[in-house]
């Protein structure tokens, strides 16, 4: 068989260079057609959620992706990475790919609805560059051209045109284990004998959003640590002095976990009034005030599990709340919302709920009028989205109303309108804006601070500059039983390689498989050809 080949092979050498040209051909194009993968661009992508809290889980489970780019815009995202931009999501475009089982989706906007879920495909977020622009252009062109197109001008184009296959560098995720979640307190000591009533400022510091690393969380909760930071400095300056040293202890704490059920303040807690035999949150506790998205608009909200009793410290404060905004700051609506403890729900509405399990008076103070605000969990909430004059104007509301508490100012007939924290002790923006810089300047994700995080020492070094006894609580999941549980993987780098779709490799291959095929044939009707040619040839010549 192997000497029949090589007769033919050697015949047609002998006989015809052209035909040996043709016949070659293929063999060339296959050494040439395994096209190489052309990196088009590395960028860094950021993965959306992926937790559980309470047993139930929430987010994206995968993070391993190696598919290639599609548009939502394309007929079929079936095991396809969809590329959207942030401008042109709609929670709709985002079921279809899940829908599809698409293989990952990278530009998202509606984040409560996409957070209410858990779903296997890798959802990743990128900041928009020229060339990530071009790579979505280029995929988006492709995939309109083929809802307008004939079949066959459809399995041409897709033949023919450049892809991208969209890569990550990463390992599978996996649950991070003995994470801490850590917390901050530090008090002023108030003037007088040892059972001092006390009154607790509370604010958590992390953030969330659809993506952890890209959850700056300016309004909710910067806003909230910022006032608190401030009004630490305020009244260390007015307990430096003897004459007005009040007879109240104040108690700050940053907390921890706040997106995550409230974890470091559940934690806090607990270590006061469980394990501890001297706490100022067992003696005299006058009421709890939590701090909780105060950087925009010109209205506040004071939250409640109950409506506070005349006569106790809680409708004092109220009170003293509604006399400063109405005769200092009319142009700010004011309103209490009365909301009950909904038990049965996985997660608590607000801070405050916390204290008013263990039977702690407490509220919370907010621009928002409802918990259920997209604003409190976004990654779009920016520095810009606080406004330094308004949180200027709510820190120096609260300030005006805890003091007139404190000092008991409207008993002692002071006006309302009395300002007290004018010239020396204004509210200083500067601090505000530094502090909210700060801030903004990192993402606060519960799953990116750790217990050596720089925001942590910095937030203790700050408070120690105007507290005393300023302590750090560590809060760690339970082993056998988590309440919550973080994972890894969620900031990679993602490759875009240019490549040709697989079906242009099979094309091409049944090409040459045909084109073989023809030339086999042809070579050999062309050696019984040759042969006859040679019989006729040599006959006449005996003769």
């Amino acid at each position: 068989m192997l000497e029949e080949a090589g007769e033919v092979f050697d015949n047609m050498l002998k006989a015809s260079f052209p035909l040996t040209i043709i016949v070659f051909i293929p063999a060339v194009l296959l050494l040439v057609s395994p096209l190489q993968a052309e990196a088009a661009h590395e960028f860094t992508v950021y993965r959306m959620q992926h937790y559980d809290l309470q047993g139930q889980s929430y987010g994206t489970r995968n993070s391993v992706l190696n598919t290639e780019a599609r548009t939502v815009q394309a007929d079929v995202l079936s095991r396809r990475c969809v590329l959207m931009r942030l401008a042109d999501f709609s929670f709709e475009q985002y079921q279809k790919a899940l829908r599809q089982s698409a293989g990952a989706v990278q530009f998202m906007d509606i984040e409560p609805e996409m957070l209410s879920m858990e779903t296997q495909v890798p959802v990743y977020f990128a900041v928009e560059d020229e060339e990530l622009l071009s790579i979505y252009e280029q995929t988006l062109a492709a995939s309109a051209s083929q809802g307008t197109s004939s079949a066959a001008e459809v399995l041409l184009h897709t033949a023919t045109a450049n892809g991208f296959q969209m890569v990550t560098s990463g390992a599978q995720s996996k649950a991070v284990s003995d994470w801490l979640v850590t917390s901050v307190e530090g008090r002023l000591t108030g003037l007088g004998a040892e059972d001092l009533p006390t009154i607790a400022i509370v604010a958590h510091y992390d953030s969330f959003g659809v993506a952890p690393w890209l959850s700056y969380g300016a309004d909710s909760n910067g806003s909230g640590v910022a006032i608190l930071l401030e009004l630490a400095r305020l009244f260390s300056r007015l307990y430096t002095y003897k004459r007005t040293h009040a007879g109240y202890n104040l108690l700050f704490f940053t907390s921890g976990g706040g997106k995550f059920n409230y974890q470091g303040t559940k934690r806090w807690l607990e270590d006061h009034l469980d394990h501890t035999d001297s706490s100022l949150l067992q003696d005299n506790v006058a009421f709890v005030l939590c701090l909780d998205t105060l950087g925009n608009d010109d209205t506040l909200h004071l939250h409640v599990s109950k409506p506070p009793r005349e006569g106790t410290l809680q409708h004092t404060f109220l009170r003293e709340l509604e006399m400063v905004i109405s005769s200092q700051f009319p142009e700010v609506k004011f309103s209490m919302v009365h909301k009950k403890i909904n038990l049965a729900e996985d997660t608590l509405a607000w801070e405050h709920e916390r204290f008013a399990i263990r039977r702690l008076p407490a509220f919370t103070i907010s621009h928002l009028e409802s918990h259920r605000s997209g604003h409190r969990n976004s990654i779009l909430d920016l520095r810009w989205k606080v406004d330094t004059q308004v949180l200027a104007r709510n820190t120096r509301i609260i300030a005006e109303a805890l003091t007139r508490v404190i000092y008991n100012l409207t008993e002692k007939a002071a006006p309302s309108d009395l300002q007290i924290f004018t010239k020396q002790m204004q509210v200083q923006k500067e601090q505000l804006d530094a502090v909210m810089h700060w801030l903004t300047n990192q993402p606060r994700a519960a799953q990116l601070v750790d217990k050596d995080s720089s925001l942590l020492s910095t937030l203790e070094y700050y408070m120690s500059r105007y507290l005393k006894d300023v302590k750090l609580y560590h809060v760690k999941a339970d082993k056998r039983d988590p309440e919550f549980v973080f994972y890894d993987q969620l900031k990679q780098t993602m490759n875009a390689y240019r490549v040709k779709p697989a079906i242009f490799d099979l094309l091409l291959a049944l090409c040459i498989a045909a084109y073989l095929g023809l030339s086999y044939f042809a070579v050999q009707n062309f050696n019984v050809l040759y042969k006859l040619v040679q019989r006729v040839s040599w006959k006449p010549k005996q003769q």
